[in-house]
């Protein structure tokens, strides 16, 4: 099924040297732009980490520190991927948990000012796992009915999440949507504010921390009864997106803009 799409969206996987946010380095992005008239545009590129990459994930993307030794760092690519997904909503599987926030911390390291949450985001694994419950390679196989080859290679993913929303979409047509606003939506969990989930919005569209002991609580209020709470979370292991939405919002309050 052609996706119905407003803007061109962009399908895209990483491989990491691991799974903590704050502090894994992406070693290959791969990305898929599908335009609104059907054409589409891939491009693969490794990524030197700068730092060791963990045999445990080499174990699994099969990347080790000597096939990404001479390749460019993110920061001698951040720029043109921006520029390549500049308007695009975004698509992935797992990618509003995991690809989205990894990104965000790469383009924060490299100085890059791009806003991703002006973008639909939708998750195929979040639709899959709300139909179905299964991983990607069972994904592929339940409903596009072919094994997924070389998986956990960012451009096998990549591909494969995007035949999975076409499929999902065909075999879904009275539940879902083609939109990507609906499917945006309906791919979310929570409503986030930052991108790791640490504060979402409550169902007056209210900032709420999403974590400890103000689980909950309005941020701006606890801002303003512990203004401790704020340098606490500056000076501590949380992605430089929390830290910088939450700057974010404490300005907005002193300024009442």
């Amino acid at each position: 099924m052609k996706l119905n799409l407003k803007n061109p969206i962009v399908f895209f996987d990483l491989e990491t040297t691991g799974i903590n946010i704050n502090a894994d380095r992406i070693v290959e992005i791969c990305y898929l732009k599908v335009y609104p008239n059907g054409n589409e545009e891939a491009k693969t590129l490794r990524i030197n980490p700068e730092m060791h990459i963990p045999e445990s994930s080499s174990a699994i993307h099969g990347i080790y520190d000597e096939d990404v030794a001479d390749c460019p760092t993110f920061k001698e690519v951040a720029r043109n991927i921006a520029n390549d997904i500049e308007g695009c909503d975004l698509a992935g599987f797992n990618s509003n948990r995991f690809d989205v926030p990894v990104l965000a911390e790469e383009f924060l390291r490299a100085g890059v000012d791009i806003d991703m949450t002006k973008r639909k985001l939708v998750d195929v694994q979040v639709i899959f796992h709300k139909m179905e419950q299964r991983t990607l390679s069972a994904a592929y196989k339940f409903y596009c009915e072919k094994e997924l080859e070389d998986a956990h290679t960012a451009e096998a993913d990549t591909r494969a999440t995007y035949e999975v929303l076409q499929s999902q979409l065909e075999r879904y047509a009275d539940e879902l949507k083609n939109d990507m606003a609906f499917l945006s939506d309906y791919s979310s969990y929570n409503k986030n504010v930052d991108f790791a989930g640490r504060m979402v919005y409550d169902e007056n569209g209210v900032e709420v921390f999403n974590f400890g002991k103000y689980k909950g609580q309005i941020v701006s209020e606890v801002l303003k009864k512990d203004p401790g709470y704020y340098s606490w979370i500056q000076n501590s292991d949380f992605t430089l997106n929390t830290k910088a939405v939450l700057t974010k919002i404490r300005l907005r309050e002193l300024t009442g803009k």
